[in-house]
């Protein structure tokens, strides 16, 4: 028997002792009067003397240490992240829970009942006077985590990541007050939260591949949507000026620490406005929310400061010529001649080829929050021509930190011109490109009836996150980040065998 399987058995057999003082090995409700946080928050500041009279306390969370001294003992109590340390003492809690208080181990979960007081070092404690068994861990809490070097261990167990590192947590706190902030600022600008259909039989709405999944009562194949911009804009048809969703979006393409085929976005469009207006309301929805989120527009990420307070502005010509590195740099005749553009790119058309050369020689080296506008059309089938360059569209995208966290446009709602995007899009599918968009019929049908002129965006909740927190994967701020399968785990062999005992 190995060393993780005798502990186990030791384990199971510990609750039966448990039991056999009264207490259930697994525990029902337990009323608290406080949290651990709570307690650290109105007493951490607190001497011994203000501590009196005595301030009494019921609290409940998983036990992270424990140091037995004869007749009595201390251990820390972790809930929410924050430690509170315990004492117990053999006389002041009584023979049946001080023998509890020997039997349990590192990483189960108890209530305590008692009083506040400071031990002869100083430290905030609970002077415990009853206890209650809540839950037993069969499995050993790591001693030292330190981060773990595994970082997959990490992401498969992120319940062991969770109560080992209190700054994960924090991670996921944050990501909370980004969507909380960034709700409560379009409902008070009277934008209306709404919800489309994941499964779509027709996808759209970007350049992706999709996970392809079968109903079998219809027997028809359905997609995971890549995006919900075409049923958004259909609500904006319908009257609802408006509208936003928080959703959840799938993409069938690789994986890298700035990718997960699984991701959440913001996306919401708003009647008789256009891209520059987006641009502004961009400015102060990011601003805020760094402030909401950090308590700064300022934060730090991969050592640089990032400042949301504003928006630079260039356009993508405008920051080739400004950020290309090496001799030969580009004059704004250059990017605006199309066989210099072909002679520096493989894509087949002088557009695709701009993008291109923005995306390898630019991207990355936008650290402060940028906005980078007018883009080609053969990259932006759902955007507005501009007036005075048909060959560009009124569309725009959001950078910091060098990854984009932002892509928003001027929507198309000439439904003739919209024909004609989805059929240039068909032939660059028959010319091999995969991710071009499809012919939405019905979508195009939409705008037949009429679409308001109207200014679109999408912000990625992830990538944001990820700035805000400092946090230099994708992986680190979704909770259950897709992995490949586990190995054998032996647990339930070993249960299953155990329980015959």
């Amino acid at each position: 028997m190995s060393l993780e399987d005798d502990l186990l058995k030791q384990r199971l057999m510990r609750i039966r002792e448990i039991e056999a003082l009264g207490y259930r090995g697994y525990g029902r409700r337990y009323e608290f009067t406080h949290t651990v946080p709570a307690i650290l928050a109105e007493f951490g500041a607190k001497t011994a003397e203000e501590l009196a009279p005595e301030v009494r306390v019921r609290i409940a969370g998983r036990l992270m240490t424990l140091r037995h001294m004869g007749k009595a003992g201390f251990g820390h109590v972790q809930q929410s992240g924050e430690r509170l340390q315990i004492y117990v003492k053999k006389d002041a809690v009584g023979e049946n829970d001080f023998a509890l208080f020997k039997l349990v181990d590192i990483g189960d979960i108890v209530g305590v009942e008692g009083y506040l007081f400071r031990t002869r070092t100083g430290e905030l404690s609970i002077h415990a006077e009853k206890l209650e068994f809540l839950s037993k861990t069969l499995l050993s809490m790591p001693e030292k985590w330190h981060g773990l070097e595994d970082v997959e261990t990490r992401y498969r167990q992120r319940y062991l990541d969770l109560i080992a590192n209190p700054e994960v947590r924090e991670v996921f706190v944050t990501r909370a007050r980004i969507v909380s902030s960034l709700r409560r600022q379009l409902e008070a600008r009277e934008f209306i939260e709404v919800e489309t259909p994941m499964m779509q039989s027709l996808y759209g709405g970007a350049t992706a591949r999709p996970f392809v999944t079968h109903h079998n009562t219809l027997d028809i194949d359905l997609y995971l949507r890549i995006a919900p911009e075409l049923y958004l804009k259909r609500l904006v048809v319908g009257g609802m000026d408006r509208v936003y969703e928080i959703n959840r979006n799938f993409r069938n393409e690789g994986l890298s620490t700035h990718h997960n085929p699984e991701f959440t976005m913001l996306e919401f469009y708003q009647a008789y406005t256009d891209y520059r207006g987006l641009i502004d309301l961009s400015e102060e929805l990011l601003r805020q929310t760094a402030i909401d989120a950090t308590g700064s527009p300022v934060v730090e990420f991969d050592g640089h400061q990032i400042d949301f307070s504003s928006l630079a502005r260039f356009s993508m010509r405008e920051a080739i010529v400004r950020h290309w590195e090496g001799e030969g740099g580009p004059s704004m005749e250059d990017v605006a001649n199309p066989a210099w553009l072909l002679a520096h790119s493989h894509k087949s058309t002088a557009g695709e080829a701009l993008t291109d050369i923005f995306e390898r020689h630019v991207e990355a080296k936008l650290i402060q929050p940028t906005v980078i506008y007018d883009y080609p059309v053969e990259t932006s089938p759902l955007s507005k021509n501009k007036p005075d360059d048909p060959a560009f569209v009124e569309r725009f995208e959001i950078y910091a930190a060098g990854m984009e966290i932002g892509n928003a446009y001027t929507e198309l709602n000439d439904p003739q011109e919209q024909r004609r995007r989805f059929e240039m899009q068909l032939g660059m599918r028959e010319r091999g490109d995969e991710e071009a968009h499809q012919m939405d019929e019905d979508y195009v049908r939409a705008l037949a009836y009429g679409m308001p002129p109207t200014g679109g965006e999408g912000i990625g909740i992830d990538r944001l996150t990820m700035i805000l927190t400092g946090s230099r994967s994708i992986r680190d701020v979704i909770l259950f980040p897709l992995l490949r399968p586990e190995g054998a785990i032996d647990l339930i062999g070993n249960l299953r065998e155990l329980d015959k005992l």
